[in-house]
C-alpha cells in the first residue's frame, strides 16, 4: 500500500501519515454505499434529522480538536478555525430548514384529487473535498446529501486528511449506519478512481481546472449530477470613495485573508485613473504592510498563516513573476517572510493596466490593480473574466450599486463588504468557468434530490368523458 503524509506547512511536522486507499477498496466503498442506499432512503425524514441533529453534537464536544486538526493541517490561524468548527455545526440547522424549504413534501387538492410534490435522493453521492476550508466545505454537501437520503463516498483533500477522518469518526459515532458514509483517503488517483465507478452525484469544491475535467468526463453520462463550486478571478471596483482608508480596509480583508485561499478573495482591484484611485491603492498597500503572518500555534495574534505548502508558495511566486516579467508594475513585492518556513509569503499588489495578464486565478494573497477612465469601463473590466464567482463594490454612491448589481456576472455580489462574506441561509456558487450553475450553501438540497410530481386519486374512476373523438 502507498503511505502518505499530512504536513504541517508551518513546521513541517507530520500530522497524520496513513495507506492510501487501493483502487480495489474504492470499489468496495461504492459498494457499501450502494447496497446501504435503500434503507437509508426510506427511513423517515425525522429520523435522518435526529441522526444529524447527534452529528452537529458530536462536531460541538469535538469542536477544539476539529479546529486544532485544521490548523495542524492548513497552518491557518486558530481564530479561523475555531470559527470553521462552529459555522460545521450551524451547517446542521441550516441544512434541516432548506430541505424543509427547498426539497419537502407539500399536497394540493385538485378537482379529482390531489397533486404531490416529493423529493427522492440521487443515489451514492462521491464528495471531494478542498484542503482550504477542509472541514466546512465538505461537511457543506455531505450533511445535506444525507438529509436527502443519498449515501455519501467521501475523499478529504490529501492535504487535510485528519480533518476529513475525525468528521467521518463524528458521523459514525452520531448513528449513521454502515456504509452510509464511507471514507477514502489519497490523492488525484483515488480521487479518479472513486469516479470511475458508478456514482449518482459528484459534489465538489476545488479549482477550475479540475472542474473543468469533471465536465469532460461525465458530459456524455447526463445521469450523474454534478455539483461544482470553483474559483474565480474575482473583481472588486473602487469608485466615489470619500474615505479612502475605511475603502482599504474592505479590499485588504477582500484579497488577503486566508492568506488568499479563498475561492472568493478579490484577484482583481478596479479604480480610477487620477488622485482617487491613487489614494485607495496607496491606503491598500500601508494597510498590507501592517498584516501579520506567523505559525498558528505561536503567542502573538496573527492575520495570516502559510499557504498550504511550500510547493504552492513557489508556484504562486513563479505566476506572480510572469505577470511582472509581462510588464506589471510591482507596487508591494511579495516573497517568502525571514523566518518563517517557505510556504509563508508576503502579500503582493502589482499594477497590470493596460497588460494582458493571464485570466487565471493565483491562489495566494495577491492583488492586481486595474486603473480606467470611467464606471462603464469598470463594469467592461470587471466581467471580462472567464470566471463568475465573486464580485464586489465599494461606493458611497448607492445609485452606481443599482447599476453594479444588474450588470455585473457572478453569483456572489457584495456592496460595500468583503467579497469574501456571504451567509450560510443564502446560495452560494458561480458561473462560467466558477460553477456549472448548482449553487452550494443553501442551495445544496437542490443537487441532493430530485422532484417528483404526482397527480393521485384514492380510486379508480371511469374518464370516458375525458377521452375525445371516441365513436
Amino acid at each position: 500500500m502507498t503511505q502518505f503524509q499530512s504536513i504541517d506547512p508551518t513546521t513541517g511536522e507530520v500530522v497524520w501519515e496513513g495507506a492510501e486507499t487501493t483502487t480495489e477498496q474504492v470499489a468496495a466503498a461504492v459498494s457499501k454505499a450502494r447496497t446501504a442506499l435503500s434503507d437509508w432512503a426510506l427511513r423517515s425524514r425525522e429520523e435522518r434529522i435526529a441522526i444529524m441533529k447527534a452529528y452537529q453534537a458530536r462536531l460541538k464536544e469535538r469542536s477544539s480538536e476539529i479546529a486544532e486538526a485544521i490548523s495542524r493541517e492548513t497552518g491557518k490561524a486558530m481564530w479561523e478555525t475555531q470559527a470553521e468548527a462552529t459555522i460545521m455545526q450551524g451547517k446542521v440547522d441550516i441544512s434541516i430548514r432548506a430541505y424543509n424549504e427547498r426539497t419537502g413534501e407539500r399536497s394540493n387538492d385538485m378537482a379529482f384529487g390531489r397533486a404531490v410534490l416529493r423529493h427522492r435522493p440521487h443515489g451514492v453521492a462521491a464528495v471531494l473535498g478542498p484542503f482550504n476550508f477542509p472541514g466546512h466545505l465538505p461537511n457543506g454537501h455531505i450533511v445535506p446529501a444525507l438529509l436527502a437520503g443519498d449515501t455519501v463516498v467521501f475523499k478529504p483533500s490529501e492535504e487535510a486528511p485528519l480533518t476529513g477522518q475525525i468528521m467521518v469518526e463524528c458521523l459514525l459515532e452520531a448513528g449513521v449506519p454502515d456504509g452510509v458514509i464511507n471514507l477514502v483517503q489519497g490523492g488525484k488517483d483515488v480521487g479518479a478512481a472513486l469516479l470511475d465507478q458508478k456514482i449518482d452525484a459528484l459534489m465538489f469544491t476545488g479549482s477550475g481546472a479540475a472542474g473543468a475535467h469533471f465536465r469532460k468526463k461525465f458530459a456524455d453520462d447526463p445521469h450523474v449530477i454534478l455539483a461544482l463550486e470553483l474559483g474565480g478571478n474575482n473583481p472588486l471596483v473602487v469608485w466615489d470613495v470619500t474615505d479612502a482608508e475605511a475603502a482599504a480596509t474592505h479590499v485588504v480583508q477582500s484579497a488577503f485573508i486566508t492568506s488568499g485561499q479563498r475561492c472568493s478573495c478579490a484577484r482583481r482591484l478596479i479604480v480610477p485613473n487620477g488622485p482617487q484611485g491613487d489614494a485607495v491603492v496607496e491606503a491598500v498597500a500601508k494597510l498590507s504592510d501592517r498584516l501579520s503572518f506567523g505559525p498558528w500555534n505561536g503567542n502573538a495574534e496573527i492575520y495570516g498563516g502559510p499557504l498550504i505548502s511550500a510547493r504552492a508558495a513557489q508556484k504562486a511566486l513563479a505566476d506572480l513573476q510572469a505577470r511582472i516579467d509581462m510588464g506589471a508594475k510591482v507596487i508591494r513585492a511579495s516573497g517568502n517572510i525571514d523566518g518563517l518556513s517557505d510556504a509563508f509569503v508576503k502579500p503582493a499588489i502589482i499594477d497590470v493596466t493596460g497588460v494582458a495578464v493571464p485570466d487565471e486565478e493565483i491562489f495566494a494573497p495577491f492583488l492586481s490593480v486595474i486603473r480606467v477612465d470611467s464606471f462603464e469601463d469598470a463594469l467592461t473590466a470587471a466581467n471580462d473574466t472567464r470566471y463568475g464567482l465573486s464580485a464586489g463594490l465599494i461606493s458611497d454612491d448607492v445609485s452606481l450599486w443599482d447599476r453594479f448589481i444588474t450588470t455585473i456576472r457572478a453569483g456572489v455580489v457584495n456592496f460595500n463588504r468583503p467579497t469574501t462574506g456571504a451567509a450560510g441561509d443564502m446560495p452560494f456558487g458561480g458561473l462560467g468557468a466558477s460553477g456549472n450553475h448548482r449553487p452550494s450553501a443553501y442551495y445544496a438540497a437542490d443537487y441532493c434530490a430530485y422532484p417528483v410530481a404526482s397527480f393521485e386519486a384514492e380510486s379508480v374512476k371511469n374518464i370516458t368523458n375525458e377521452i375525445k373523438g371516441l365513436k
